[in-house]
């Protein structure tokens, strides 16, 4: 495999960027084309109400991708200030612990879904003729979860050294589920149990790539065994707990889309019915696609950010942060044109029967959707930032009043005033406020060193 040459700490901070950016979004383009094949097979080769049902359990997938995310994000944090400190086994043990311990976090929630899938659905409200599709779908779901946690922990290591090689595992991936998709959905007709067992070997596969990597070929951050004296076990117990402190806003950035998911849900049905479920559904598929590009762009800036921030050479995080949102609004406004454009063909792709009613409530809906993504990119850089700077307690805050506070008041409040428009409007109305506050200058300080980090490791 390849090993790409990169210093974080002497290089250009945009040659660095775009080394990082093009493969980390290429790569999550493909992640994309991994969700989108998955919702078209299903909406084509079984249905709508199976696309619904899909979208009710999408919570629980959102939930496996947080997981990732936070062990990720706050493991890669803390593996390149060490790295930049010249702590390569100290990263290491990082990386290893950051992994073994989402592991065991996400088997132990896969195995209670196996064990309680009907009482999961009507847990994620659905309603009473979705609950024997979405029970389906939840199990053999379940049973690969904890692949797409490792899938996206991994991720954010293998980058450190080797962009290249996770793009191309992603990429990987997503030909493999693309392929089986079709096989078990439209040739073996499985329905939705043929369909999360396609993702699920496809990240399968992805994982099993990752780890190859980084035990054997790459140069600085490995993978490799753990103590279990008592006092291995206690110092992993301690990193761990900061891993999650750093990443834990990356995971509420995914569980706030679980949450928009499931006051969503309940909206549309209350408005709409089951069409209104479906027709959410479509924007459901995409919306964490958008998060995924740019989520790639600050993960892009994350290792430039954290690796000069250990070294405090604070104007060069300042660089890569300035290149990330300005990458954020030129990928947000595209979005929000195609989006616009293109909503009709968009939602043909879920949905090939225009006189389906769901149909035309997504096609009517989607660009009052969009208006939001300009809001949602910038706001996801600079909680990304701040966690990169172990600025926790601000990323906590911005995330919780994105995700969660204002776009569940707002998907409650906005339907009285504007009706169903108004529930389209809810997550872009919570952004906006959002941006706004963070806009007014709360967030862009030079940072210090922060002891956290020498103490973890000590």
């Amino acid at each position: 495999m390849q090993r790409d040459s990169i210093d974080f700490g002497s290089m250009k901070v945009g040659t660095l960027f775009r080394k990082q950016l093009v493969p980390t979004v290429l790569g999550m383009v493909f992640s994309a084309l991994f969700i989108i094949t998955d919702g078209i097979f299903v909406g084509r080769g079984i249905g709508s109400d199976a696309l619904a049902a899909v979208n009710i359990a999408a919570p629980l997938f959102v939930f496996a991708a947080g997981v990732g995310l936070m062990f990720g994000m706050g493991g890669a944090i803390v593996a390149s200030i060490n790295l930049s400190r010249n702590k390569e086994k100290v990263a290491n043990i990082n990386a290893t612990q950051a992994t073994l311990v989402s592991l065991l976090v996400m088997l132990s929630v896969s195995l209670l879904v196996i064990a309680f899938p009907a009482q999961t659905a009507r847990l994620l409200g659905a309603p009473d003729d979705l609950i024997l599709l979405a029970r389906e779908y939840l199990i053999a779901y379940a049973a690969f979860a904890v692949f797409q946690t490792l899938l996206s922990v991994l991720t954010f290591f293998v980058r450190i050294d080797g962009p290249n090689v996770a793009m191309w595992c992603m990429t990987t991936s997503t030909v493999i589920n693309i392929v089986l998709d079709y096989l078990f959905i439209f040739v073996f007709k499985w329905g939705l149990t043929g369909a999360a067992v396609a993702t699920g070997i496809g990240e399968v596969v992805g994982v099993a790539m990752m780890v190859i990597f980084l035990l054997r070929y790459s140069p600085r951050i490995k993978l490799g065994k753990l103590k279990l004296s008592r006092k291995s076990l206690l110092l992993t117990v301690r990193n761990s707990g900061y891993i999650v402190r750093l990443g834990f806003s990356a995971f509420l950035g995914e569980a706030a889309i679980a949450v928009m998911m499931l006051a969503g849900n309940y909206v549309f049905v209350r408005y709409l019915g089951t069409n209104g479920v479906a027709a959410f559904s479509i924007v459901c598929y995409f919306f964490p696609i958008i998060f995924m590009v740019f989520n790639a762009v600050i993960q892009s800036a994350q290792p430039i950010i954290s690796y000069n921030y250990g070294c405090e050479a604070y104007e060069r995080s300042r660089q890569a942060l300035k290149l990330a949102i300005w990458t954020t609004v030129g990928l947000a406004l595209f979005f929000d044109f195609v989006f616009t454009l293109f909503r009709e063909p968009i939602v043909s792709l879920f949905i090939s029967d225009h006189t389906n009613l769901a149909w035309q409530i997504a096609v009517d809906g989607i660009p009052f959707f969009a208006t939001g993504y300009l809001f949602f990119g910038i706001n996801v850089v600079a909680v990304g930032y701040l966690m990169s700077v172990e600025k926790t307690g601000k990323a906590t805050f911005y995330t919780l009043l994105r995700g969660i506070v204002l776009p569940v008041a707002c998907f409650f409040a906005l339907p009285l005033w504007l009706d169903v428009k108004g529930i389209w409007l809810a997550v872009a109305v919570a952004e906006g406020i959002t941006t706004c506050i963070i806009l007014s200058g709360l967030f862009v300080r030079k940072g210090q060193p922060s002891a956290n980090v020498y103490k973890v490791n000590t």
